[in-house]
């Protein structure tokens, strides 16, 4: 089969967790949402060596220099044996509005939009479930052991619960939901708070099951909400999870100032995502709200603030 010799370019959405941190670490279940307001975008053309340039991580070089397990190298040459055919001479753009280590997703973004592209180039369309398969191969590269959550969520571009142990399962979205994420500007240390908090379930593993099993229920709410498209559902949904990441100590005062920021203005729900400490929130607005909520937020000390919404799905 001859290849086309031509540009193309593929994108993949970030992704945030919408419910459940932490509780999920003791095996119940998270919800995590695409966030389309961002993406990774990466553009494929023909050149006289294999190249990757991807200004953001200030990476301008040949694909063989890179380190053998660097993981774009390897998302490139993984792509070109899943595709069965001889790997051409490209040059690959890297190009996201997606922040990196931020709990959004860059990485798995990058390598979704790679093997998209690389198929594109070949002629190819790849099932989603083998791009998951390369994604999270190139996910254990820069996390060890990933869950999954990621490269799930953004190559199918849909919402899903995970379960430790349990996989993963894709969600239905009634009616589109409309999201205000914001930075407070504060590394979020991932390592510190997860054991910190298991530190003090050690302590009181009966109070913190009972706060885990709260955060369950909380989900569960948040699940059936986005099932029948009830907004200030989730939102109540969304701020029960919060009082109870408060509760197990992961919340911060910036973090807090950003949710109370967000419901004075008007937010069904707001709360913390991710490992908190620091790092982002989230709000759920009124579909004519986001404007105002996304000011709130930047007046009350965000970094940077994200617009976006999450569409409905088709029925299965």
């Amino acid at each position: 089969m001859n290849l086309p010799f031509a540009a193309v370019e593929a994108r993949a959405p970030g992704k945030i967790i919408l419910a459940g941190e932490h509780a999920v670490v003791y095996g119940r279940p998270a919800l995590a949402v695409p966030v389309f307001g961002v993406q990774a975008r990466v553009r494929v053309t023909p050149a006289p060596q294999a190249w990757v340039h991807a200004p953001a991580v200030h990476l301008d070089a040949a694909l063989a220099d890179l380190p053998a397990m660097h993981p774009l190298r390897q998302a490139v040459e993984r792509t070109w044996a899943a595709l069965a055919t001889r790997p051409r001479p490209v040059r690959v753009h890297i190009a996201s509005t997606i922040p990196v280590a931020a709990g959004l997703g860059s990485g798995a973004a990058v390598t979704v939009a790679i093997v998209r592209a690389l198929a594109a180039f070949a002629g190819r369309v790849l099932p989603p479930e083998q791009v998951n398969a390369l994604a999270y191969a190139v996910e254990k590269l820069h996390h060890g052991t990933p869950s999954g959550i990621d490269n799930t969520v953004i190559t199918y571009g849909r919402p899903l619960v995970y379960r430790k142990g349990a996989g993963w399962e894709l969600l239905q979205v009634a009616r589109p939901v409309p999201l205000v994420i914001a930075d407070t500007g504060h590394p979020a240390p991932t390592r510190d708070m997860v054991a910190g908090v298991r530190t003090r379930w050690q302590a009181a593993r009966d109070r913190y099951e009972a706060l885990f099993d709260a955060i369950a229920e909380a989900v569960a709410a948040a699940r059936h909400a986005l099932a029948v498209g009830d907004l200030p559902a989730l939102g109540r949904a969304l701020r029960a999870n919060q009082r109870l990441l408060q509760a197990i100590g992961v919340s911060s005062p910036a973090l807090d100032t950003l949710v109370d920021a967000a419901l004075a203005t008007g937010a069904y729900g707001a709360k913390l995502s991710g490992a908190g400490g620091g790092g982002n929130m989230l709000a759920v607005t009124p579909p004519e709200g986001q404007a105002a909520v996304a000011q709130a937020l930047r007046a009350a000390g965000a970094t940077r603030v994200i617009v976006t919404t999450l569409p409905p799905t088709e029925a299965a």
